[in-house]
């Protein structure tokens, strides 16, 4: 691993992740989360069975582990009409096909932090999801108290979209949640100027006749919404939708 001491800049590289980063992958998530994720979640990440994810190694080390993970994000492309956030597209009724990519984790090494290798990894991400035609977003959930990771997706210009309360269930005590969103693709928040309008074109023209929610506090750069989903994280080996 790297010398925090060290004066050399390491020399970081981004790739697919493989089923040969297995073991390392688990450690990391060992290392970095309070929940312990179940075997078959790794091995999806690795085989990409359903999830597309990114690695980062350090190409500069002279040893064997030049190819071994020190820094990871995992995603999955969901159905918009599957989200939290399902409302925040309804305006948009020409496309019943919408999908969003949800962030599942994000992590990197002790000893890597402050590289800006996070934010490189979350602009893949970014990258891939403008990629797909059809896809509005990224999104993701952060527990309340984790000002660190609200501060790092604020900077990445992510919006703040909606607070869950007592969205996760952590050792028997429950805590509020953020919803994030970055958009991509035309998708854009409701309460910007050409959302607003298509909202209101959507209103009056729908043909389903399905009312549209009110958005409280509209504002682009913050837009916090009261949240109209109940569900709920019970953090547990078998829940991955859940960044803390």
């Amino acid at each position: 691993m790297l010398d925090p001491r060290s004066e050399i800049y390491p020399s970081i590289e981004y790739r697919p992740i493989q089923p040969s980063d297995l073991e390392v992958l688990e450690k990391i998530h060992l290392a970095l989360f309070p929940i312990r994720y179940e075997r078959e979640f790794f091995l999806n990440v690795v085989n990409g069975h359903g999830i597309i994810s990114w690695g980062a190694v350090d190409t500069s080390r002279s040893d064997e582990g030049r190819d071994e993970l020190i820094g990871f994000v995992t995603t999955r492309m969901i159905a918009a009409k599957d989200s939290e956030i399902e409302d925040l597209f309804r305006y948009n009724n020409s496309h019943k096909d919408l999908t969003l990519l949800y962030i599942l984790t994000l992590g990197v090494v002790d000893s890597y932090r402050n590289l800006g290798i996070a934010s490189s990894l979350v602009r893949e991400v970014i990258k891939h999801a403008a990629s797909v035609s059809n896809c509005r977003g990224v999104y993701l959930h952060v527990i309340s108290y984790n000002q660190p990771a609200i501060n790092f997706y604020k900077k990445m210009l992510f919006k703040l979209a909606r607070r869950l309360p007592m969205f996760y269930y952590i050792r028997g005590q429950h805590y509020d949640s953020y919803l994030f969103v970055y958009y991509v693709n035309g998708g854009r928040t409701p309460c910007s100027p050409l959302g607003f309008l298509k909202m209101l074109v959507a209103k009056f023209w729908s043909k389903e006749g399905k009312s549209i929610p009110r958005w409280s506090r509209c504002k682009e750069s913050s837009t916090l919404l009261a949240s109209q989903n109940n569900n709920k994280r019970i953090i547990s080996g078998e829940d991955t939708r859940s960044h803390v």
